[in-house]
């Protein structure tokens, strides 16, 4: 181990701690930055003070301190190689660090007399026959102690700069480097055989650092080392991974090739094929373990999320709407089929265990086909699929044939579209509305109990405010026509069936009192009152 020894400062203030560097025959590795050599200081307290058996005596008269040195014997004396302002490097000891040269009752230095000035050789001692000074931020210096072939070597940067100089040139001096720490690791790397072996024991965010440098100084082996890393190792985070992606796409268009390392990220093929997303979607839905197929209905729903927020998502998004369409189509006709072969066993055969197997498929495709419809009024694109529901009057005529423990489910996917119109998620025409109503409406009203308490992912007045929207854009006859045997229903059943009294009074007002106020001139509150009370 070679050793850079801080800067001594004035008499009285003398603090010296040497802070080891490695210098091997393959070349330097590790350099401390900056903010260690303040650590150093900062942190370092006078530990190895000799303890006085009694109490010092007190001096009043004498004013100049004289510093008490603790010595320890050293196996190997220390030899100057060579002095840059006042940072001195020294030759190989076998210990880390030398006992430092505590004054006695000194106060600490402050932060800005910390030396900023570091030597570093690299390569066998004595040998180097040139001098590289890197001038960093704040004034930090770094001067390194290199070998001129080496350097042209590997480096088009050097070759350039020392291939036109007189033999005799024997200092580059570099400004404004940004990294400073990273640069005396690079130019370290050209003396090393095996790269890879001193990159793969570094962090990610630190081989970009290096490679950063070293497509600055056109070190070509250091750039395709660090490529070869950044292929191999994983990339934590998203942060990292566009790290990683820019800095690679940075070389990209300066002509390197990179085409190992994005192969992670991109595909040969422009577009992915069109039944990626199907197959993906079939496997969910088939599957019939519930909670792997719960966990990933909603990741896949997620990522259809973050795709929908793309602003040049519009070719994909066409063929993802057809395939949720033919899902669907494909999971109602299995919906019917099983309502079928239910409605075939309750007479006959009283028996649960023959009817269990139906009841859980048809949940099970009921709750699919709340996903799908999940995934197209994200999209916009619900609007065929209320139609396609509001025309299943079969289903809902052998609906009303079943246990409600057996049928509720498929209130669900009713209660989703009613809460979605009322929330302009989706646009249906106005016969699409109405025959939605027409043929889902009592059926939702009949499992409405079973829902409210059955049902935990139900919201009774999300739901409530979506039928009376929905119920509210239809003409004021069709309007009159539904709640008045909404009204009938309500009064029987009480909290067992949809509070609709907010769309009633809105009916109400425009029916009885709108008219009489059209003709005076005068607009009352009508469909503002029904907007803010649902805000309240």
């Amino acid at each position: 181990m070679a050793e850079i020894r801080l800067p001594k400062v004035e008499q009285g203030q003398t603090k010296i701690r040497n802070v080891p560097i490695a210098v091997t025959p393959e070349g330097f590795w590790c350099c401390p930055s900056p903010v260690g050599f303040q650590k150093t200081l900062k942190s370092q307290k006078p530990l190895n003070k000799p303890k006085p058996s009694s109490p010092p005596p007190q001096v009043t008269v004498h004013k100049k301190q004289i510093p008490v040195t603790e010595k320890k014997p050293m196996t190997t004396p220390i030899k100057p190689a060579g002095t840059f302002g006042d940072q001195r490097t020294f030759t190989p000891v076998n210990h880390g660090i030398s006992a430092p040269v505590v004054p006695e009752r000194v106060p600490r230095p402050k932060v800005e007399h910390v030396p900023r000035n570091v030597a570093i050789e690299y390569g066998e001692p004595g040998t180097s026959d040139m001098k590289v000074i890197l001038h960093g931020k704040q004034g930090f210096c770094v001067k390194l102690s290199v070998h001129k072939k080496v350097l042209m070597e590997h480096s088009c940067f050097f070759t350039d700069k020392l291939s036109g100089q007189e033999p005799g040139l024997s200092c580059l001096e570099i400004d404004d480097c940004e990294d400073v720490e990273s640069y005396v690791e690079t130019v370290g790397l050209m003396y090393c055989k095996e790269m890879k072996q001193r990159l793969i024991k570094q962090s990610v965010s630190r081989v970009l650092r290096i490679l950063k440098v070293a497509e600055l100084l056109g070190f070509n082996s250091c750039i395709q080392s660090c490529l070869e890393y950044l292929e191999a190792v994983p990339w934590v985070g998203e942060e990292e991974e566009d790290k990683v992606v820019s800095s690679v796409l940075r070389l990209q268009g300066e002509g390197i090739g990179v085409t190992p390392v994005l192969k992670r990220i991109s595909s040969n093929v422009s577009n992915p094929p069109n039944d990626t997303i199907s197959h993906i979607m079939e496997l969910v839905l088939k599957s019939n373990e519930e909670r792997g197929r719960r966990e990933m209905k909603s990741v896949v729903l997620k990522l259809l999320r973050e795709n929908n927020r793309l602003p040049s998502y519009g070719g994909p998004a066409d063929v993802c709407n057809e395939t949720v369409y033919t899902l669907s189509r494909s999971c109602l006709d299995s919906l019917l089929s099983l309502f079928k072969q239910a409605v075939e066993l309750e007479p006959s055969d009283k028996s649960m265990d023959s009817r269990e197997p139906v009841v859980k498929q048809m949940a099970l495709e009921a709750d699919n086909l709340s996903w799908l419809l999940e995934i197209l009024a994200d999209r916009q694109s619900a609007d065929e699929f209320a139609l396609m529901w509001a025309s299943q009057q079969e289903l809902a005529t052998l609906h009303s044939k079943l246990p409600i423990v057996s049928r509720h489910h498929v209130s669900c996917i009713t209660a989703r579209l009613f809460v979605g119109i009322g929330k302009g998620e989706l646009l249906p025409a106005k016969d699409t509305r109405q025959l939605l109503l027409q043929t889902w409406l009592q059926p939702l009203i009949n499992d409405y109990n079973w829902l409210q308490h059955g049902c935990r992912s139900f919201d009774r007045k999300v739901v409530e405010e979506g039928i009376g929207r929905t119920i509210l854009t239809l003409p004021l006859e069709d309007q009159q026509s539904i709640l008045l045997t909404w009204l009938g229903s309500f009064l029987k059943a009480g909290d067992n069936c949809p509070n609709l009294q907010r769309a009633f009074e809105v009916w109400w007002r425009r029916t009885f009192i709108r008219p009489y106020s059209d003709a005076q001139g005068n607009v009352p509150q009508s469909d503002s009152s029904m907007t803010s009370k649902q805000q309240d």
